[in-house]
């Protein structure tokens, strides 16, 4: 090797970035700052903003032998990081809101709406079936099935989709309580619940994880990765006999699995998938996903309220519409806003647990909906 190879091989990190690098590290610099100064999903969005940034020196998951092309196939590539996490997330829900109340399950539907809505919209717009498939997931919002749908069926798109997911969940106090407010009226924010629910037993509990994860598995195949993750923790928790394992699975397995899905997901966010390249230009798309993205969870809250709504009416005012705006999965934020939403207008109004049950329900939705993307996609031959 000569003295020329030399030096170029000492500044190929110099001669190779690019001003879209630095736009992207910028970027990461962003992510890091809301989640450090704002406490926005610093879980996540600390290891993304982060991931972003060595993504851009030279370190992306697409360079083939780098410590983040291993995380990336290692736990995007088989899906094992979003599984995981779903282990975790079960462990920490309780399902007795929605058993006590069954009839919450519909308003779980009405909050997946906006995802074949938006789904349909894409593809006008030019996208293919399997990546409308995936900016529509973006409206559950639930991280872990936007990452399990986008990484099978459109993984080029990873970044902009799971960075929309995990922003819009923690920009939920500031997008949804203007649309509860327009869709709502002050006489339906005020509608009193009463929560005498029916007592769940603990075999009740015990099993509700194992009958659910068995009837979706067989209506809904392509979800059952998810929803067996999901019951999973859940067992875990209601069993009350592996204290040990529910502690592990709420804290240190879901803490790691995050830590390595943050960074594998910001490890795609190169300048030329992200923002622009010389041989493409610049990728007006990643602001359509966002867009759309955006519009999907918009479309989710305003079915949810309708339902709720409706649900208000029929059952002679006794449902309050405003827990119909927490069907969108997010859990446990959107219960807790949709709870404080009504105490704003009543302070002695209490539907914590009506909206809990609401969000559980939308939790299964998500899932439900990501799974029948994915066979919609693969059955019509799209993915």
């Amino acid at each position: 090797m000569d003295l020329s190879q030399v030096i170029v091989y000492l500044t190929k990190g110099i001669t190779e970035f690019t001003w879209a690098n630095g736009v992207m590290i910028a970027l990461g610099c962003v992510l890091v700052y809301l989640a450090v100064a704002k406490e926005i999903e610093p879980v996540l969005l600390l290891p993304i903003g982060v991931g972003c940034i060595f993504a851009n020196l030279g370190m992306s998951a697409y360079v083939e032998g780098g410590w983040m092309y291993w995380i990336y196939e290692a736990g995007i590539k088989t899906e094992l990081f979003p599984l995981l996490i779903f282990v975790g997330v079960g462990a920490m829900i309780d399902f007795r809101p929605l058993l006590a109340q069954p009839k919450l399950v519909l308003l779980g539907a009405a909050g997946q709406f906006g995802i074949y809505g938006t789904l349909l919209l894409a593809v006008l717009l030019g996208f293919e079936m399997k990546e409308a498939a995936s900016i529509g997931i973006i409206g559950a919002i639930d991280g872990p099935t936007a990452i399990f749908v986008t990484s099978q069926l459109a993984p080029h798109m990873l970044g902009p989709v799971a960075v929309a997911a995990y922003s819009y969940m923690s920009l939920i106090p500031i997008i949804q309580p203007p649309i509860m407010k327009l869709m709502t009226s002050r006489k339906e924010r005020l509608v009193r619940m009463d929560y005498a629910p029916r007592e769940v037993s603990r075999l009740g509990v015990v099993l509700f994880p194992i009958l659910v994860t068995v009837l979706i598995s067989l209506i809904a195949p392509d979800a059952a990765p998810l929803i067996a993750s999901l019951m999973l923790g859940n067992l875990i928790k209601e069993s009350g006999v592996v204290d040990r394992l529910n502690k592990a699975v709420q804290n240190e397995i879901i803490n790691i699995s995050t830590l390595f899905l943050g960074l594998a997901i910001g490890s795609t966010m190169t300048a030329a998938s992200f923002l622009y390249s010389p041989e493409t230009g610049f990728q007006f798309q990643t602001l359509m996903i966002l867009g759309l993205g955006l519009l999907a969870f918009v479309i989710d809250t305003i079915a949810g309220l309708l339902f709720g709504k409706l649900m208000c009416v029929l059952s002679g005012w006794k449902i309050n519409p405003l827990i119909g705006a927490c069907g969108i999965s997010a859990f446990p934020m959107a219960g807790r806003l949709s709870a404080k939403m009504a105490q704003d207008e009543d302070f002695e109004n209490f539907i914590l647990m009506h909206a809990m049950g609401s969000n559980t329900a939308g939790q299964l939705g998500s899932v439900i909906a990501g799974g029948l993307l994915l066979a919609l996609v693969r059955g019509l031959g799209w993915g």
